[in-house]
């Protein structure tokens, strides 16, 4: 038994927030492998953008989670849910990790906690998305809504 909603009412909507959460990962990515030009791939220097740090590394990064959700998003049946779900993961392992390397030589994306909270915002939110995106049969709908009744 599945433990999401099947066919949320809003999933339209959910569905369009994880879009937007992938354009922004793209225009992230893109304002930062411009801002970092001529720098090293894993620079730690002062270079921000949208008040973030980033280096040219992180925000190839960014553009590829960002293009994965879009294209997740544009096809949609489910894919968009596993893809959703599965990125979120690894956005909060990104973030867990970077957050305990900000002061060190380890720092290797050039983080700052304002791009770790960031981090952890989308990830929630595509988390979220991805819980609520889960589209099904009536068979299954009907199922998990008798199921949560009974809890």
């Amino acid at each position: 038994m599945a433990h999401t909603p099947v066919n949320h009412p809003a999933r339209p909507i959910y569905r369009a927030i994880g879009g937007l959460v992938g354009l922004y990962f793209v225009v992230f990515g893109v304002l930062g492998i411009i801002a970092s030009a001529g720098n090293d791939v894993l620079a730690q220097d002062g270079t921000t953008v949208l008040g973030q740090g980033t280096n040219t590394g992180y925000s190839l990064l960014a553009v590829l989670f960002g293009l994965m959700i879009l294209a997740g998003t544009a096809i949609g049946r489910n894919l968009d849910v596993a893809v959703n779900q599965w990125l979120s993961y690894a956005l909060m392992a990104l973030g867990l990790a970077e957050l305990a390397f900000i002061r060190t030589d380890a720092n290797i994306f050039n983080f700052s906690i304002i791009t770790v909270i960031v981090t952890f915002t989308l990830a929630l939110v595509l988390l979220m998305v991805g819980m609520y995106g889960k589209v099904g049969t009536d068979e299954e709908k009907n199922a998990w809504e008798k199921a949560r009744l009974v809890l």
